[in-house]
């Protein structure tokens, strides 16, 4: 506990919620220090107006040549205040005492305040007065302020007690709330030192609440999904190419190795360095394959995205291929989407070559008889590239790996090909937001591509 609370004074959260709590009280001080002024007005000029009353309910008793009431009136509310809260003074011109439970001496007309030093009376008492001359003498009646006064306390008082509990409750509420933050940020610290030290599959825990924490949250696990699964990736091909170039190394090897058993007896090599150059050849489209998958992946040809158009890409890639297909004994045939032109937003030349790579997958793999068909569909905001073949198909369990770099079916490992195609596939289509799917076609596998769609254009 001793360092928790040090922690939680450096935590973010609970210094917002003190700064929130300080404005706060500031506004609610200034607040009751406005009421204060306001209610205090008020109660004076409350006080005033009932001193005035009463000063002419007592001078109205009073008639011309008739003093005897008026004394009597002044006597008769000077009983009515044994504790002298109002106080009565009838005076006559020289100064005279008359009437009354005080002398007012040297209060000048209208309202005024003194003192009072008095037997009966705390010391200081204040009085607020009114004085006036009837029939030439001088009537003065005061009220005590020490009602008014106490109001006055009690709600100050109200006020302090006020502000020390909310003070209290806002700093216990801001801890509060401010250690709830702290621990989800814990939460999400806890989950990166974990990714930092190898434990990939760590991700950050969610409330459930959907707040702003819970948002960036689930985005830092779509994020850490993404690297995990990059650096599942990465380990999968280091595998592969250990696994699967060993094997083309090593030819490359034996046939150098017969090569110079034959220049040591003066035999002819030709054929030997020719199959060395082929061997060389395939191993270094191997590495491009899988340079060019990482310059993919890594974004780099996003600068060049332009608007294009994808039913005039798998035109041009039918009329590239159909020839090659008639001459391998497939028929290759291609559907074209509509007069209106639908576009995405992407890199011509990889787009191209995506689906380049799956027609020539489809002719390579497929028996002659096959036939292999091209679609673009529009549905709903998207549109979806479809290369679709009634050949042998990929089994369902095997459908997920065949995006994996350098992975090969059974069957497929005796034709040429370095495994890449499909992951080279994959790679574009992430890098523009697209969606693959391999769906069955009974017989057969369709290749569906959807994109988001950017417009639509009349031709």
């Amino acid at each position: 506990m001793t360092g928790a609370w040090p922690s939680l004074l450096r935590s973010t959260p609970f210094r917002l919620a003190l700064t929130f709590a300080f404005l706060f009280m500031l506004a609610f001080v200034l607040s009751g220090a406005i009421v204060y002024r306001m209610m205090s007005a008020d109660l004076a000029e409350r006080l005033d107006e009932s001193i005035k009353e009463t000063y002419s309910v007592v001078a109205a008793t009073y008639t011309e040549s008739d003093l005897e009431d008026l004394i009597s009136t002044v006597e008769s509310h000077s009983q009515l205040s044994p504790k002298k809260q109002q106080l009565f003074s009838l005076t006559d011109a020289a100064g005279n005492h008359l009437a009354g439970n005080f002398t007012a001496a040297g209060l000048p007309d209208g309202f005024s305040m003194f003192d009072a030093d008095m037997p009966g009376v705390p010391p200081g008492a204040e009085y607020r007065a009114y004085s006036g001359s009837i029939g030439g003498n001088n009537l003065t009646v005061a009220f005590s302020l020490s009602e008014t006064e106490e109001l006055e306390k009690v709600a100050i008082m109200s006020f302090g007690w006020a502000t020390l509990i909310i003070t209290g409750l806002a700093i216990a509420g801001g801890a509060l709330l401010a250690s709830r933050v702290q621990r989800r940020l814990d939460g999400i610290a806890a989950t990166m030192v974990d990714v930092s030290h190898g434990r990939m599959g760590t991700r950050i825990p969610l409330t459930g609440k959907d707040d702003d924490i819970d948002v960036v949250s689930s985005q830092i696990n779509a994020a850490l999904d993404r690297l995990s699964a990059l650096v599942e990736g990465m380990k999968q091909v280091s595998a592969n190419i250990a696994h699967d170039l060993k094997t083309p190394l090593n030819r490359l090897q034996m046939i150098l190795e017969g090569a110079a058993d034959r220049a040591a007896r003066r035999q002819d090599v030709s054929d030997d360095l020719a199959d060395a150059r082929a061997e060389g050849y395939q191993i270094n489209e191997t590495f491009d394959a899988l340079l060019r998958i990482a310059q993919i992946e890594a974004g780099a040809r996003k600068a060049r995205f332009t608007d294009v158009d994808l039913d005039e890409i798998l035109q041009t890639i039918a009329e590239i291929y159909i020839d090659v297909a008639e001459d391998d004994g497939k028929v290759l045939s291609s559907t074209q989407l509509n007069a209106t032109a639908d576009r995405i937003h992407g890199d011509r030349e990889l787009l191209t070559q995506m689906f380049a790579n799956l027609v020539e997958n489809a002719l390579r793999h497929c028996p002659p008889g096959t036939t292999i068909k091209l679609t673009v569909t529009r549905q709903g905001e998207r549109v979806l590239a479809s290369v679709a073949d009634n050949g042998p198909g990929i089994p369902p369990d095997e459908r997920e790996r065949v995006f994996q770099r350098l992975y090969r079916l059974d069957h497929s490992r005796s034709t040429p090909g370095s495994g890449l195609g499909l992951s080279l596939v994959r790679a574009i289509a992430d890098l523009h937001g697209a969606s693959i799917a391999l769906d069955d076609c009974r017989p057969g596998l369709a290749v569906v591509i959807s994109f988001p769609l950017i417009r639509s254009v009349a031709s």
